[in-house]
């Protein structure tokens, strides 16, 4: 079921946007509506992540909750990361 969205600008608002959506062979109700389509997906995809997010971190605390954690020493991350990050420098540089 489709719904109506209102809302009021000024004239040379909306003329401009007119001007604007013709010119691009659309109408602004099409131009309005595009958006609104585009912020709904961003907003998807947004919670789609926050979801997956969700699922990462309760996933980690149930692996340090049943002792399967394994910690590393802040200056060896570093240089594992630093060991990484120069793996791949090397590749790109191939």
């Amino acid at each position: 079921m489709d719904t109506r969205i209102q809302f009021r600008i000024d004239e040379e608002t909306k003329r401009l946007a007119q001007l604007m959506a013709e010119s691009q062979g659309r109408t602004l109700s099409d131009a309005c509506r595009e958006l609104a389509e585009s912020l709904a997906e961003e907003q998807r995809k947004t919670m789609s992540h926050n979801v997956w997010l969700t699922e990462q971190i309760n996933a980690a605390f149930d692996k340090f909750d049943d002792g399967k954690a394994n910690f590393i020493v802040h200056d060896d991350a570093k240089a594992l990361m630093e060991a990484r990050k120069q793996k791949i420098r090397n590749r790109d540089k191939s």
